[in-house]
């Protein structure tokens, strides 16, 4: 379909599909197929070298996933996507398509516990070192930039903590040294705020947040804005011939493709070769999704402001975080701020962990972005791997509750944290 100046409302429905040509069904259809056949010897050969685009196997492509991949493309402005089996693996090879052993990125401290703990052991392991650097602290972004450093790597809104990145501000700094800007937007759908018109290079999606919407599927996906050049010497892993694909240079050898050579290095070595696949039935879960996105953020977002208003002036609540209380807010999330709310209550810990076990309604689960209000107590589970002072470090104090507000009403869902609430 030709997106035009389609709003993304109209892309949310119909970007990258059009009724299938053999069958006429409007809606995608699942490919459940592990391969595709060719039509000549010749014909395999050239879609192997590169010479041609089209399915290969479904390792590396299938038909729904493209429609979904197309979509998210549009809906973030970028030139492609690459869909993956979760938002954790869209993380990971994401930094292991730029970066190689003794290269380093520049990370802000905010981090989801998982990927926090992934920059901080994981990657060292293979030789990947993260510089983490307070979120919004430009001097320490700059502070840890060296000639090894290929990499900025932000989350629009932290996870647990809630503050906004001012992606422009980081913006300018990869700029000045010639970085690409990746930038996690798991808590901000496209409907909601585009990192890429702010200067982003790459943008990650948990599709199993939002983007999904009902806790159904587990997937992932890199959006690529096609607007960073790789030819940079620096970056090794797009100018030295690659031994995989007989001595092709992904930035300097694909002719138009160069625009987006990290989208087809990220498939063509990270999916054929490792293998982190989304199925098809998932992608067409999240496609589902994606055509409801526009309206479900929108009830999100209203919810979530009721809630941290009501949370702001209880008398047990000690604090409140809102995405939509930040000074940032007005200029990255104009319509909107989403469905996540973080407060503490008088008495720490303990009485945190009271009131998750006794509220109704709400779900104690390790998750975001339903259509079901959720709550956790982060510091004892999602983010427990983290010592006490890397906790602290990325905001996440003891009696820290993390709520995902969903798509009930919101005279229930602040009824029933008032009930819990009196308990406490």
């Amino acid at each position: 379909m030709d997106n035009k100046n389609y709003r993304l409302e109209t892309l949310a429905i119909h970007a990258g599909q059009v009724p299938d040509p053999t069958t006429q069904a409007r809606a995608v259809p699942v490919y459940r197929t592990t391969a595709y056949a060719f039509k000549s010897s010749q014909h395999g050969a050239d879609l192997f070298a590169l010479r041609e685009s089209g399915n290969i196997y479904a390792r590396l492509m299938n038909p729904t996933e493209d429609v979904l991949e197309q979509r998210l493309a549009a809906l973030e402005g970028g030139k492609a996507a690459v869909a993956v089996s979760s938002g954790t693996a869209a993380i990971y090879f994401t930094i292991t398509n730029i970066a190689r052993q003794g290269d380093e990125i520049v990370a802000a401290n905010n981090l989801y516990g998982g990927t926090f703990t992934q920059f901080d052991a994981i990657l060292p392991q293979q030789g990947i070192k993260v510089n983490f650097a307070p979120v919004n602290d430009f001097s320490a972004v700059e502070a840890a930039i060296n000639e090894r450093t290929r990499a900025i790597y932000i989350e629009t809104v932290g996870n647990p903590a809630l503050d906004i990145a001012d992606i422009e501000g980081y913006a300018e700094i990869a700029q000045k040294y010639h970085l690409p800007l990746v930038v996690d937007s798991t808590f901000t759908p496209p409907t909601l705020l585009r990192p890429i018109e702010h200067g982003a290079n790459i943008v990650i999606h948990s599709l199993s947040k939002w983007i999904g919407g009902h806790g159904t599927a587990i997937g992932g996906a890199v959006i690529d804005a096609g607007n960073f050049d790789w030819s940079d010497p620096k970056f090794v892993l797009y100018n030295e011939p690659d031994r995989g694909y007989h001595g092709l240079r992904f930035a300097r050898d694909l002719g138009d493709g160069n625009a987006i050579a990290f989208a087809l290095r990220f498939r063509t070595v990270a999916l054929r070769n490792q293998g982190p696949t989304l199925a098809p039935d998932a992608a067409w879960i999240f496609l589902q999704g994606l055509e409801s996105l526009p309206l479900r953020t929108a009830q999100h977002s209203a919810n979530g402001l009721a809630v941290a208003e009501f949370l702001k002036n209880h008398p047990k609540v000690a604090w409140v975080k809102y995405p939509g209380f930040d000074p940032l807010a007005k200029k990255y999330l104009p319509n909107g701020a989403n469905g996540m709310v973080v407060f503490g209550v008088k008495g720490g810990a303990a009485e945190a962990q009271k009131l998750v076990d006794n509220v109704e309604l709400f779900t104690i689960i390790a998750n975001v972005g339903d259509a079901k209000s959720l709550i956790i107590h982060p510091a004892s589970t999602t983010h427990s791997q983290l010592s006490e002072e890397d906790q602290l470090k990325s905001g996440l104090t003891p009696e820290l509750i993390r709520l995902s507000i969903g798509l009930e009403h919101k005279d229930d869902i602040i009824n029933a944290l008032d009930e819990a609430l009196k308990l406490i």
